[in-house]
């Protein structure tokens, strides 16, 4: 799986959560995971989650770590434990600079706040996943706490590397694992 960190600033506003977004902005080609830090703001015309539409629940912050993945030849459900995968590495990387988390499904909380959001979906040949982590909190529409104005993580790229190299490990490593056995 290929990697980057785009250093330029960059908007989420879902409308990147699309089919080759990646490959078409970056050159990255097949299966990847790109991470960039921006504002967030997904409007309910662009939700992907229905539950969140239903509930009026749009996505705000005013500065999030963020993280698209498209990965192909994977159905939603497959595309949903490795959107799990990427959140449990996310913890662990919080818990190894001695934060403590609570995972509940696809999202992170801190002290009852709410740390990230998280998505994933498919298009007509690739699985899809967003998951931004708040990098500062204030302004959120839901009790919310970040990664620099409460957590004390101020290199973000150093964080946002970390998280990708071991994601895209992980995926490399369970593709090479299924190669090894013989069918019974």
């Amino acid at each position: 799986m290929i990697t980057k960190f785009i250093d330029e600033e960059v908007k989420y506003i879902g409308s990147q959560l699309a089919p080759h977004w990646i490959y078409k902005n970056y050159k990255l080609q097949g299966d990847s995971i790109v991470a960039f830090v921006g504002e967030c703001e997904v409007k309910l015309t662009e939700m992907v989650d229905i539950e969140d539409v239903i509930n009026n629940e749009p996505i705000y912050s005013k500065s999030m770590l963020s993280f698209i993945t498209e990965q192909f030849n994977v159905n939603l459900i497959e595309g949903v434990f490795r959107q799990r995968l990427l959140i449990c590495i996310i913890k662990e990387e919080l818990e190894k600079r001695g934060i403590f988390v609570v995972r509940n499904g696809d999202d992170l909380m801190i002290e009852g706040r709410k740390l990230t959001v998280s998505i994933a979906t498919k298009s007509h040949n690739s699985i899809l996943i967003h998951t931004g982590i708040n990098i500062l909190s204030e302004g959120a529409p839901v009790k919310a706490c970040g990664l620099t104005s409460e957590l004390g993580i101020n290199d973000i790229k150093d964080f946002g590397m970390a998280i990708m190299k071991r994601y895209s490990d992980e995926i490399d490593d369970i593709i090479l694992a299924s190669t090894k056995v013989r069918g019974v």
